[in-house]
């Protein structure tokens, strides 16, 4: 877990209040945080609410059916043609990415949830799911039984790549606001607000 000083030791670090006026203002929204935080439902929810285009990391730029990953070079010429577009919400962490990113950013969300949420998150969206595709999901992908290396992925998330995070937001443009969403119910209160 981590302290309350990490998560708020970026220098644009906005409060929840302050990101809701500036979300509804926005052009383009960068959803991030560890896989089950909820990415994905909220952004598709903000891009209902704002008449943003719904940009799925996952489905759009990473993965091509039967689960093959795309090599680098096309996912970061994917990702390039999607943050030219006017107007998006995009979900997804991909750290090698931000510097791509982050430049065409007006609001960065950082679902940043205890693990123990984000598992039950994974256990609810299989349970959910399981064998059928995802609606942020690439086709021919259908919903598995997580392995050991995505549990892994999940429970060192904070120690391994949340620094990581931190650094490229503080590298590649450390003007662009984020808000730190520390439960599910932030969430709600970002929306409602």
């Amino acid at each position: 877990m981590y302290l309350i000083e990490e998560r708020t030791a970026l220098p644009n670090f906005i409060s929840i209040p302050h990101a809701a006026k500036r979300l509804a203002k926005a052009n383009r929204v960068l959803v991030i945080g560890c896989s089950g935080a909820g990415k994905s439902t909220l952004s598709l929810k903000i891009a209902e609410r704002y008449g943003l285009e719904y940009q799925s990391y996952d489905r759009d730029v990473r993965w091509l059916p039967g689960w093959q990953v795309r090599n680098r070079a096309e996912q970061r010429a994917r990702v390039l043609a999607l943050v030219g577009r006017e107007r998006w919400v995009m979900d997804g962490n991909t750290p090698s990415t931000l510097d791509i990113r982050l430049p065409r950013t007006d609001l960065v969300v950082w679902l940043r949830v205890p693990r123990r949420v984000c598992l039950m998150g994974i256990a609810h969206r299989v349970y959910s799911n399981y064998g059928s595709v995802r609606f942020d999901m690439a086709t021919g992908c259908p919903e598995q039984l997580p392995d050991r290396e995505f549990l892994s992925y999940i429970w060192t998330f904070e120690k391994k790549v949340a620094p990581r995070i931190v650094t490229e937001l503080d590298r590649h443009d450390p003007s662009v606001p984020v808000v730190i969403l520390p439960a599910r119910k932030s969430s709600e209160s970002l929306l409602s607000s």
